[in-house]
């Protein structure tokens, strides 16, 4: 057991907080200085200066960090995360790093107002902490949960909405749909439940939307700390890049999703997050 399990290195994005015992984030930033690099690489070719941006399970902010920088001092990125640890972490890297543009919040983000509940999550011991479902809990710490609807006053240049809440996706993007209605701005959508992948699917291109497979691994042999040893494998991210069909732009080296019943997910789990 490790209380002191914050640690504060430079990296890659500006100075960066993280849990020592976080598997993937954690980890990456430890051995790395960066983490899901090549999902940044994207995000590159999308924000510019003065947009607004909202990432929906910000996490400790390492991609926070990154929008933060690619819309500059005019623009604007609202970042939701609900566990209070990690929520603390999260503006302990946006305050570290003199981030003037972001605004934090400790909410969940769904298809209507209600109280979730965050479980017992002990960060002292090695676990997945960006890769917990909090909507089947019936006790724990309580959170409110928002529609990003709620918030539509407050945005404009809306240029992209990332969400990554395990499994909670298309929950979100039913309480967004008068949001992306009126900016329709990208969407990146984590979809690594096979499950729910076709609801999902459906749900996105009902609102006018292409899709493409986006599967960047996690390991960048071209990382900040020029380490190469692989600590991932062959581990990806399932995610989606979805662009509205007013969107006149070329998409490469992507596949289009036209079929809501095929997932690239494989057989074998240890290759995917």
């Amino acid at each position: 057991m490790n209380k002191n399990f914050n640690k504060l290195v430079e990296a890659k994005n500006g100075l960066c907080l993280y849990n020592i015992n976080d598997q993937y984030i954690g980890h990456s930033i430890e051995k790395y200085g960066e983490f899901s690099e090549l999902e940044v690489e994207l995000f590159k070719q999308i924000c510019r200066d003065n947009d607004t941006v909202v990432e929906v399970g910000a996490n400790i902010g390492t991609h926070t960090q990154v929008f933060s920088k690619l819309v500059g001092e005019k623009g604007k990125v609202l970042a939701f995360e609900p566990q209070r640890i990690v929520f603390q972490t999260l503006n302990a890297n946006i305050a570290l790093n003199s981030m003037t543009n972001v605004f934090t919040y400790q909410n969940a983000l769904g298809s209507k107002s209600s109280t979730l509940f965050i479980p017992p999550i002990n960060y002292e011991k090695s676990g997945n902490f960006g890769g917990i479902s909090i909507d089947k809990f019936k006790d724990g710490e309580p959170i409110k949960q928002l529609k990003l609807d709620s918030f539509i006053d407050e945005v404009k240049n809306l240029k992209l909405i990332k969400i990554d809440v395990e499994g909670m996706e298309s929950d979100v993007i039913k309480g967004s749909k008068k949001t992306i209605e009126k900016f329709k701005p990208f969407l990146y959508v984590e979809n690594d439940r096979q499950e729910k992948s076709k609801e999902l699917i459906e749900l996105i291109q009902s609102l006018d939307y292409k899709i493409y497979w986006h599967l960047p691994r996690l390991f960048n042999e071209d990382n900040y700390f020029k380490n190469k040893t692989n600590i991932f494998g062959n581990i990806v991210s399932v995610n989606m890049l979805c662009i509205h069909n007013n969107i006149d732009i070329k998409v490469n080296k992507m596949i289009e999703v036209t079929d809501s019943n095929y997932h690239p997910m494989k057989r074998d789990k240890n290759d995917e997050k």
